[in-house]
């Protein structure tokens, strides 16, 4: 699991947002919380940029260069499904 900086209510990461964002360039997320509940996670802007650039496992797969022997042939066709 991530590690977070300790979990802050709205409230508190309003009142010391300065600092909550300087803890966020130097790599640490902080977990903000409302009614005890996690609602979000504050991370520095280059995380951010280096996180949505990570492909999704569909796209890697779409992107694998896969030749035709590759992946087995299905044997003996579809199967019949009782309903």
């Amino acid at each position: 699991m991530a590690s977070y900086h300790p979990c802050s209510a709205v409230s508190a990461a309003k009142a010391t947002l300065s600092v909550v964002i300087d803890q966020a360039k130097q790599g640490e997320p902080s977990l903000i919380t409302r009614h005890g509940r996690p609602e979000a996670v504050l991370i520095s802007f280059e995380e951010w940029q280096r996180l949505s650039q990570v492909p999704s496992f569909g796209r890697l797969l779409m992107a694998a260069p896969v030749m035709d022997d590759d992946l087995p042939s299905p044997s003996g066709g579809l199967r019949s499904a009782e309903l």
